[in-house]
């Protein structure tokens, strides 16, 4: 295993899997550089109360774009549903529910970069997780080498990939926030019982790239605690923080209850975010200790495919007595070793296993209660478990001096933690 650097060591990942060298390079040039498509099981939209719709964006966060879109419409955010947060910087197509509209209020929206197609109507709203996959296709330019070196490293990266049987499923950056790395730090505050806290991490911690009129005024937050004068001089395009702070302004101190004022998806990323921080640092400790993430071993908790995905809802711990059975459906893709993502009703798992969930928690000093974030408890998560391989069937190729990658992912699994073992930055 390679070392990993920063940012990957501030979000818990610390190391490559593969040991060939990569090819460098520079992702998301061009939007048209990284395209994102949602995979969907086929479904009849007979009627209902959902209006279903595919949207192409470019240049557009999710959750930026349900916000205007709410303002379009003159709805409630709430009223969206979706079933995954795509890339910024991308060309993405992605699945959207709004509840008791008519389409022909579409005809009022007109947003740059964005093409709505109806699909029909539903029972169901669109849901997080409800999609079966995405598609990738990804270019990365300004290689470090040669088109023949840069093919000859990418087909090395592949065999290897295809030797251990995937990649581990780490959390990518955008769980954390790609320009502000903070919402994992926001839950850990949140879960450690500080909500003054996790709101000061959110509204005043600085990051390098920002601009300066807003670097200022995280800072005189930071310095003087002046709600009422951030309120006045925090930019205008920093919508969310805008809005936690003129909650506080008018309910002075109620610091759990400032988050509620962000959507629901929005506003439980936060202890989901420290939840992925810990998996990541489970998941290196699990490298660390040279125990196997495409088999089992005494202790594991492993889960099973439904409809062809991993089910982390359908787990069985595994012992002397059944682990070659379930070894040999993990040979064959039908059984995944999990791991936790902590929450107030986890259940570690035994032996080995167990001991390393444990010390990263123990060296966190957390405890699973607090998962239930006594002080707002609509933010907090009971747990569940997320398997700890990602297998994948890598298409690579170089083209007029760039990669061109194609692979497809699971629901919840991320594209840049592919991309890291094929370009490994320095």
């Amino acid at each position: 295993m390679i070392a990993a650097q920063e940012p990957d060591l501030s979000i818990g990942v610390k190391y490559y899997t593969t040991d060939s060298p990569g090819c460098g390079g520079k992702l998301r040039q061009h939007p048209e550089d990284f395209l994102v498509e949602e995979l969907w099981e086929e479904r009849r939209y007979e009627g209902g109360r959902y209006l279903v719709v595919t949207v192409e964006k470019k240049n557009w966060d999710t959750h930026h774009l349900i916000r205007d879109l709410s303002r379009r419409l003159r709805i409630s955010q709430k009223r969206f549903g979706w079933a995954g947060t795509k890339d910024k910087r991308a060309v993405t197509r992605q699945r959207m529910s709004i509840i008791n509209l008519d389409e022909k209020e579409l005809e009022r929206v007109s947003l740059p970069g964005v093409k709505i197609k109806v699909l029909g109507r539903s029972n169901r709203s669109v849901a997080l997780g409800d999609l079966s996959g995405n598609r990738f296709q990804v270019r990365i330019r300004d290689l470090e080498v040669g088109p023949k070196e840069a093919i000859r490293r990418l087909d090395r990266i592949t065999a290897e990939v295809e030797g251990l049987g995937g990649l581990p499923n780490y959390f990518g950056v955008q769980r954390f926030g790609e320009v502000r790395p903070v919402t994992h730090l926001v839950g850990e505050a949140l879960v450690k019982g500080d909500p003054k806290e996790a709101v000061f991490i959110y509204l005043t911690m600085p990051f390098p790239g920002e601009p300066e009129a807003t670097r200022v005024a995280r800072s005189d937050l930071q310095e003087t605690e002046d709600l009422t004068r951030a309120l006045r001089d925090y930019p205008h395009h920093l919508r969310y923080e805008r809005a936690i702070l003129n909650h506080l302004v008018e309910h002075r101190g109620e610091y759990a209850s400032s988050f509620d004022v962000l959507s629901t998806n929005l506003k439980r990323l936060f202890v989901h975010a420290y939840q992925s921080y810990l998996f990541n640092m489970v998941l290196s400790r699990r490298m660390e200790r040279g125990l196997p993430l495409d088999r089992a071993v005494e202790g594991d908790v492993v889960c099973y495919l439904k409809e062809g995905i991993p089910n982390p809802s359908r787990t069985q711990h595994v012992d002397r007595n059944n682990l070659d059975a379930v070894n040999r459906l993990a040979s064959r893709g039908r059984a995944y070793v999990t791991l936790p993502l902590f929450g107030y009703e986890s259940q570690f798992a035994e032996d080995e296993p167990g001991r390393v969930e444990r010390a990263v928690l123990d060296e966190e000093g957390m405890g699973l209660e607090g998962f239930r974030v006594a002080a707002n408890p609509g933010l907090g998560s009971k747990g569940v478990r997320r398997p700890a391989l990602l297998k994948l069937d890598p298409q690579v190729q170089v083209v007029e001096g760039s990669a061109l990658l194609g692979f497809t992912l699971p629901p919840g699994s991320y594209a840049t933690v592919v991309l890291r073992e094929y370009m490994k930055l320095k």
